[in-house]
């Protein structure tokens, strides 16, 4: 079976484009994250998850539920993921477009995993590399992961820096079996 993030890219893509023509980015995000909530809840995940319940019920119980708060477009959305079953990868949908949207705006954002919690300066100067190796705006969000052993991991969209204790030691560990 695919990947949630395969399945959920084309609704994102398609979705960021309609709402980049309309110049309206934010407008969309919003109403994303709104139907995101809907969704998120619990007795609404009861609802959709309920065999008995048809489709077309669940549009309509749906966007009523979200009111006036999705434009037409959004409302199609919907319609579109509840017709081919997939209104549960919707928080997904929400998170690529999210990132559709940060990359146009010139952000990316970073995860960065210490084995030690680093200090507001390393975090600093780290930020300031990851800007200069991406050429975009990074937004960092920071953990601390014992597992690593010592050293840090850095994860920026597609991209992976393993400079981990833990991460060596598999790499020695798969060079030594190959």
């Amino acid at each position: 079976m695919a990947e949630i993030s395969t399945i959920a890219r084309p609704y994102a893509v398609a979705a960021y484009k309609l709402a980049s023509e309309q110049k309206a980015l934010a407008k969309w995000s919003e109403m994303l994250s709104f139907a995101n909530a809907v969704v998120s809840d619990a007795q609404m995940q009861a609802y959709i998850q309920d065999p008995k319940v048809v489709s077309l019920d669940l549009q309509a119980n749906f966007l009523k539920v979200c009111g006036d708060k999705l434009n037409e477009h959004a409302q199609n959305l919907i319609k579109v993921l509840v017709e081919y079953g997939r209104l549960s990868i919707l928080p997904a949908i929400v998170t690529a477009f999210e990132e559709l949207k940060a990359q146009d705006e010139g952000t990316l954002d970073a995860q960065i995993i210490a084995a030690a919690k680093p200090s507001a300066a390393e975090i600093k100067d780290l930020v300031k590399r990851l800007e200069a190796k991406f050429g975009k705006k990074i937004e960092a969000n920071v953990s601390v992961d014992s597992e690593l052993i010592g050293g840090i991991k850095i994860i920026v969209g597609d991209t992976v820096i393993d400079a981990s204790v833990k991460g060596q030691l598999q790499n020695l560990a798969y060079a030594l079996t190959a």
